[in-house]
């Protein structure tokens, strides 16, 4: 059984999913991903989702919350998880690009792999996939929008002004 709650943050009218114990889910407005599970998710009052409300609280009044102080719970593939977890590492306020994170995985890792896994983070924000630049610091990709991106890179104190928005915005 999933649930869900929602929160309203400077991005829009988030959605939180759980499976009752640890938060599995972020969804923006306009996912395109896990919509589905909006539908399917009932929702509820769950102590995780008072957790992950103030984990946001804090993190939108630019205080750094630390990951570890939230039950999370991102559900995917085995590598999908892997870059998740080097997406947790990127500390507040850098960058870094999708090939940084391939070469940790592994050296002969396709960073248009990582830049898929990243793309399907169903917990943004809380696990930064927003900290990650495309090859010569173009702003590539994001579930919520470049919009988004940008808001969240802003808000954490980088200069988005060295970063080149996707051709065509």
């Amino acid at each position: 059984m999933l649930y869900k709650s929602y929160y309203k943050s400077p991005l829009g009218i988030l959605t939180l999913i759980s499976d009752k114990d640890t938060l599995n889910y972020i969804l923006f407005e306009n996912d395109r991903f896990y919509e589905s599970l909006k539908a399917k998710a009932i929702e509820k009052d769950l102590k995780i989702f008072k957790q992950a409300k103030n984990w946001l609280d804090k993190y939108f009044k630019g205080q750094k919350p630390n990951i570890d102080d939230i039950k999370i719970k991102p559900k995917g593939t085995i590598f999908q998880i892997k870059v998740w977890n080097v997406l947790k590492t990127i500390p507040y306020g850098k960058v870094v690009t999708y090939g940084d994170i391939a070469k940790k995985i592994n050296s002969k890792m396709s960073s248009r792999a990582v830049g898929s896994a990243n793309a399907h983070n169903p917990i943004p924000i809380i696990i930064p996939c927003h900290r990650v630049v495309g090859a010569n610091n173009n702003l590539t990709g994001y579930s919520g929008g470049i919009e988004n991106k940008i808001k969240l890179l802003k808000l954490e104190g980088i200069d988005i002004e060295k970063y080149k928005p996707p051709k065509g915005e």
